[in-house]
């Protein structure tokens, strides 16, 4: 969804690379011209000791991570700034610089900080590449519930000895880390049980030719009884001949009972009220060419499937809404709408979420909650769609700290420059969603 510059630093003060910044990147760039002629023994020597640098390297990242987080609080602590909100920005910060999502990173700066005050064995493992960060994750993960008295001798006990931690799986070493934390206290794993119920979800994300995976993160007694009546009712429908395999039967049956609409023993689609917004050329809409068309909050399908969709749905009486707009003829993004309202109105902010499809942080990736004005409102920055882009909630509020600054770039392109606290900048363009030069049309099907 977007293209992203090579972080640059920029603005007053020195811009020399920290001691030992260089000879890292010296060291990647070595890696990557290659290992030579070697025989088997010593491919596999190399990639143990490989295996051994990726650990090591996770656990430097731990410690500068660490450090980092306490060194921002610190300035934020002396600006005046409540304690609640001496964090902010900190791991959108780590995720540029990681290239991953804000999400991911907000983890890694939580496990930084816990490794480095409450699990110094663990983080001396991760360090001397014996375990992954993974695992680290892992082992702090199931120690959480605990005191701190009570998490670090548990740190003590299984990771003070690197080559013992080394020979475990992943398996094993949840497995012991938790039978610990029962046996200390089995009072705040009950209450940690009962906190992860209140987390239980549905979440959806893309999979591969045209599918989805939907999952489904519930408490165990609901999630197995799911399973089993879904289990169930595919061994009863095999038992009268039905030609579908078994998880064919219980997709289709999940679909069944939550939609309505048909028996559980056909596989036909359901047509249930709902929208389905897409962008799709008007050539491909048509089927005189082949453009993939862009589902909001899906991703890239082929045109045939949404004349699929449309046949299906209007053969079922569905009523489908048609808006034409209309795309720059050099980039293939769709073009600008203006308002003079403080806050986007809901056509435009719809477009804008049509455009950037999903939250237009680099490596972030979430859906798009928030119509944001990249120059700040404040400062002048008008509600339109060249000041606006698609962010997640917690990338809005992050750009809100201290030291952030964003601007769109010029050119026919939606590309906009955010700038960090630490005056590193990432550059960000809004997909081109089909093949330049074809107007667009935003197809709103209700089925």
């Amino acid at each position: 969804m977007f293209e992203v510059a090579r972080p640059e630093r920029h603005g007053g003060g020195s811009t020399t690379a920290a001691p030992g910044v260089g000879d890292v990147w010296a060291f990647a760039s070595s890696l990557a011209a290659g290992v030579g002629e070697v025989d088997d023994a010593v491919r596999i020597e190399l990639i143990r000791a490989l295996e051994v640098l990726k650990c090591a390297a996770e656990g430097a990242q731990v410690a500068v991570t660490a450090a980092f987080d306490a060194s921002q609080r610190q300035r934020a602590a002396r600006r005046g700034e409540p304690e609640a909100r001496q964090g902010r920005g900190i791991a959108h910060q780590v995720a540029l610089a990681r290239r991953e999502s804000p999400h991911r990173a907000q983890r890694h700066v939580g496990l930084a900080r816990i490794l480095t005050t409450e699990m110094p064995c663990t983080l001396s493992a991760l360090r001397g590449g014996h375990i992954t960060e993974w695992a680290a994750m892992l082992l702090a993960r199931e120690t959480a519930c605990l005191s701190l008295a009570e998490r670090r001798r548990i740190d003590v006990e299984l990771a003070a000895d690197p080559e013992a931690i080394e020979q475990m799986g992943v398996r094993e070493l949840v497995a012991k880390a938790r039978k610990r934390a029962a046996e200390l206290d089995p009072a705040s794993v009950v209450a940690r049980r009962s906190r992860a119920e209140a987390d239980r979800c549905v979440t959806i994300r893309p999979a591969p030719d045209t599918m989805t995976w939907l999952t489904g993160h519930l408490p165990v007694r609901e999630g197995v009884a799911v399973y089993a009546a879904l289990r169930a009712e595919a061994d009863r429908l095999i038992g009268t001949g039905d030609g579908r395999h078994r998880g064919q039967i219980m997709a289709d049956t999940l679909v069944a009972r939550v939609l309505g609409g048909r028996e559980a023993s056909s596989a036909e689609p359901t047509h249930v009220p709902l929208t389905v917004n897409v962008v799709i050329s008007v050539e491909s809409l048509l089927g005189s060419n082949e453009d993939a068309a862009e589902v909001c909050g899906y991703g890239p399908i082929p045109a045939t499937t949404v004349r699929e969709w449309i046949y299906h749905g209007l053969a079922a009486g569905a009523a489908v809404d048609l808006r034409r707009l209309f795309a720059d003829p050099g980039t293939g993004q769709l073009v600008s709408m203006e308002s003079r309202a403080r806050c986007f109105p809901r056509g435009l902010a719809d477009f804008i979420e049509l455009r950037d499809q999903s939250c237009r942080t680099p490596w972030c990736d979430a859906p798009v909650r928030h119509a944001d004005h990249v120059t700040a409102h404040g400062s002048g920055g008008p509600t339109s769609a060249r000041n606006g882009q698609g962010l997640c909630q917690a990338c809005n509020h992050a750009k809100q700290a201290v030291g952030w600054e964003a601007h769109p770039r010029p050119g026919p392109a939606h590309e906009v420059e955010t700038t960090t606290p630490t005056g590193h900048r990432y550059r960000s363009r809004a997909p081109s969603l089909t093949r330049p030069t074809r107007p667009q049309v935003d197809l709103f099907w209700a089925a």
